[in-house]
């Protein structure tokens, strides 16, 4: 497993205190589900574009597993 070091404005290191605090969660169990969540959302975002794209031939389904 990769460790990242981060910088973190104060108001996030609040935000992730906080959150450690009322979940019960570590710090690196929220940041990996922020980085889960921030994937699954980029994730949606190319499906959204490529259904707009006007020369997107073939089937949506078969898109969305070359994302996974």
């Amino acid at each position: 497993m990769t460790t990242i070091s981060v910088p973190l404005n104060s108001e996030q290191a609040k935000f992730i205190e906080e959150a450690t605090k009322s979940s019960g969660l570590s710090k690196s169990d929220i940041m990996r589900q922020a980085l889960t969540m921030y994937a699954e959302e980029q994730a949606v975002r190319k499906v959204l574009l490529a259904e707009s794209e006007p020369t997107l031939n073939g089937d949506l389904r078969d898109l969305m597993k070359q994302l996974d």
